[in-house]
């Protein structure tokens, strides 16, 4: 199977052939060679994901490596009493599980769709093969792992935060890191209640947030979107601090 356990017969029938348009929005796609590209093209599969289907899910072993042509998924862990911390929001351009793949051990989270999306899978053997023969996938893997362990290290951080401005800020800042999610481009398409789904707050609470860091210019908030003015700003909180030092 190409994605999760919830609808599994239409998510089987789901599964296709990439269009030539979606395999130009791989960002890997571009550093293998012709014949590393062949092979790739015999085996790479999508399926496009309805909201609420599980593309992995803990304890599974993993078949493919996955990512997002389009649309937002949801990596997050639960503990033993049920307790959810969310890992990653995961956007176009945004491929992941590439240390459980290597290793081939099972899943030790969840990734969810949010909204309809198009998840492509790579068969797991393909993908130690282009590990064993393309010093450009090399590459690409090792930047994406270098990171990913930032990644999660902030989300540990955002976690335990108790000022919601800023665990928007950093979800926000995340989301548009450009070598995890260079699909993302200028302008993320989300909306406030994906948004919330992400970090764990009330939609209306994520809209005042929002409106704060608008009203701060740290981002512009655009019809089905918003976009980002300054990065930095979101990273490290900055215009929390500009506020404290106006009050």
């Amino acid at each position: 199977m190409l994605l999760g356990m919830s609808q599994e017969l239409s998510l089987h029938q789901r599964r296709r052939k990439p269009l030539s348009s979606e395999l130009d929005g791989i960002p890997w796609w571009p550093v293998l060679l012709p014949l590393e590209r062949e092979n790739v093209a015999r085996v790479l599969l999508v399926g496009d994901a309805e909201p609420g289907d599980y593309v992995c899910r803990t304890g599974r072993p993993p078949t493919y490596w996955f990512g997002v042509v389009d649309g937002l998924l949801k990596m997050n862990t639960e503990s033993a009493d049920g307790v959810s911390m969310t890992l990653a929001g995961l956007p176009p351009g945004g491929w992941f599980g590439e240390g459980t793949v290597i290793k081939r051990e099972p899943y030790r989270y969840n990734v969810q769709a949010i909204r309809r999306s198009v998840v492509g899978g790579l068969p797991i053997d393909m993908f130690h093969w282009l590990l064993d023969h393309s010093i450009g996938f090399n590459r690409f893997v090792m930047n994406q792992l270098n990171e990913r362990l930032g990644q999660f290290i902030a989300a540990r951080e955002i976690d335990r935060m108790s000022n919601p401005d800023l665990r928007v800020a950093r979800t926000l800042a995340a989301l548009f890191n450009p070598l995890l999610y260079p699909g993302v481009g200028q302008i993320l398409r989300i909306t406030q209640q994906e948004l919330a789904n992400l970090v764990g707050l009330s939609r209306q609470r994520v809209n005042e947030a929002l409106s704060v860091l608008q009203r701060e210019r740290v981002i512009q908030i655009e019809y089905g979107g918003l976009r980002v003015l300054d990065l930095e700003a979101l990273r490290h909180g900055e215009f929390c601090a500009s506020r404290k030092a106006l009050a």
